[in-house]
């Protein structure tokens, strides 16, 4: 490279939507072992159901095609989302597409649920996003990386809805945390 041609290093996930995206990014903890546990079972399945069915005499290559494909629906249907947060923004990443909301633009915060909870966010821009609360309770720094965007959304007073909402997932989080750093000195 000639003087004065450096070019900075490239931001991971490059930009999109107009907003560049700043590194670094913080990442669900648990996706891979949550991720590894959905091809565990899925395949438990394709096993069990294969070795059933060779059991009884009826296993056919269709059947164990059949048995094969249902596996890879298991999978599908238990594999997590993929929650990334970086500053301003929380990506959800399903099988088939990557969701993205500005944290610094919100307008809603809504939960639903009561057994199965999601925490739905939407931001200016009209782009919405649905996640578990669990993964931001078991990761702190997404956590984080949410509270300083809404934080930022409360401030301009783009967010009307919600702020109740975030206000106890952040004292469910910070007693969750505080219970753990206890558990780890001995005070427990």
């Amino acid at each position: 490279m000639g003087r004065g041609t450096e070019q900075p290093a490239p931001v991971p996930g490059g930009e999109r939507a107009g907003h560049r995206l700043s590194a670094p990014s913080d990442t669900d903890r648990r996706w891979r072992g949550d991720a590894r546990c959905a091809a565990y079972c899925a395949l438990a399945f394709v096993a069990l159901t294969t070795l059933l069915d060779w059991g009884s005499g009826g296993l056919t290559m269709g059947r164990a095609d059949l048995w094969a494909l249902i596996g890879a629906v298991v999978f599908t249907v238990l594999r997590p989302a993929r929650v990334t947060a970086g500053d301003g923004w929380v990506a959800v990443r399903g099988l088939l597409c990557e969701r993205r909301v500005r944290t610094d633009a919100l307008v809603s915060v809504m939960q639903y649920g009561s057994v199965s909870t999601r925490l739905v966010l939407r931001d200016v821009h009209g782009h919405v996003v649905e996640l578990d609360p669990d993964v931001l309770v078991a990761n702190p720094l997404l956590w984080h990386r949410l509270d300083t965007g809404a934080r930022r959304s409360r401030r301009s007073g783009t967010l009307r809805q919600g702020g109740a909402v975030l206000d106890r997932l952040g004292e469910r989080i910070d007693g969750g945390t505080a219970r753990e750093i206890l558990r780890a000195s001995g005070l427990d």
